[in-house]
């Protein structure tokens, strides 16, 4: 019996010691999350300058209302380079070389579009205004004949 209860003792504190060896095992992955903290900063810095330079360009803006979001990132695309730039660096950097290209051409390209159509809903809604006042070209009514 006492041989029994040693070997259930050392086992529990082999165990013990293994878990206190290696506290990643017990502790949720942080590699997921130093991926995260890294790169989602990075991909929010890449769609905000998408949304903002579609928002600020006509010709970009037209093809958003067309829901061409491809041809709409393709007119400004060079002005958020530095963004897409440091988002596939950190991509190639934590997942090998060439994951950052292959990450922005597919996944981050797919949902893309909407994302950028849901910040940029309210100027892609068009707007019907009503103005009582008379269009400037308009003809001029004439005046009373007894009038000088």
């Amino acid at each position: 019996m006492r041989v029994l209860l040693y070997g259930a003792i050392c086992t529990l504190a082999a165990l013990e010691l293994t878990a206190a060896a290696h506290p990643a095992a017990a502790a949720p992955n942080p590699r997921a999350e130093h991926r995260r903290a890294v790169l989602t900063p990075l991909e929010q810095a890449a769609t905000d300058c998408f949304a903002e330079t579609i928002g600020n360009n006509p010709a970009a803006l037209a093809h958003a209302r067309a829901g061409r979001w491809y041809e709409a990132a393709g007119v400004i695309g060079f002005l958020c380079r530095p963004e897409v730039d440091a988002m596939t660096k950190a991509r190639d950097h934590l997942d090998g070389r060439g994951a950052g290209g292959r990450y922005f051409t597919g996944t981050y390209t797919r949902h893309l579009g909407q994302e950028l159509a849901r910040r940029l809903e309210p100027l892609l809604t068009t707007k019907a205004v009503a103005n009582a006042e008379p269009r400037a070209d308009s003809e001029v009514p004439a005046a009373p004949a007894g009038e000088p």
